[in-house]
């Protein structure tokens, strides 16, 4: 189909992605530790789910088990809003949905690794194996921002991405980014 509007398009999607994920940091703060917002409990390996919908899902209820069901909706509904408006497929097998919501009370990120990529619709067009969800309240924007930047660098290393998505359980991959987070 060579230069049409398709590719117009993607070229401005991976653009905004890299606008948003990519460097929108102050660097003269210290860094958000993404093995301080996890936690054991908000990783799975593996996910179960087997498509986009259900992977949002499941990744929703592991940052808000102790939300009562219209919260959890609450927050389902921003991430599924968020996901509209651009695939947080950003490319590499990694998806960062996320969203804001105000049934959340503070910053909290879940992530997980399925055992066979699920299409995503993903900037690349490869499907995705490796998820991270932030979810937060309307009014921390700048903290929203800052660990989304957090992640996306992060997960621009091979090495990391590749031994995330090797583990198989909770530990291994919370003991992963720790490890690889500090180096």
């Amino acid at each position: 189909m060579g230069a049409g509007p398709r590719s117009k398009l993607g070229a401005s999607r991976a653009t905004h992605a890299e606008g948003v994920l990519w460097g929108l940091v102050d660097s003269r703060r210290a860094p958000v530790l993404l093995s301080e917002l996890l936690s054991i409990d908000r990783i799975k390996v593996p996910l179960e789910a087997s498509d986009k919908e259900g992977l949002l899902t499941e990744l929703v209820a592991l940052v808000s088990v102790d939300f009562s069901e219209q919260k959890r909706r609450s927050v389902l509904r921003a991430v599924r809003e968020r996901e509209a408006v651009l695939s947080t497929g950003i490319g590499n097998g990694v998806a960062i949905p996320h969203g804001k919501s105000e049934a959340m009370g503070d910053l909290r990120l879940a992530a997980g690794v399925t055992g066979d990529p699920v299409d995503f619709d993903a900037l690349d067009g490869a499907p995705v194996s490796l998820f991270f969800l932030l979810v937060g309240p309307e009014n921390a924007a700048g903290s929203h921002v800052k660990a989304l930047s957090r992640i996306s660098r992060l997960l621009r290393k091979e090495e990391l991405r590749r031994r995330l998505v090797s583990a198989r359980s909770a530990d291994e991959f919370l003991e992963t980014l720790r490890e690889l987070e500090g180096a």
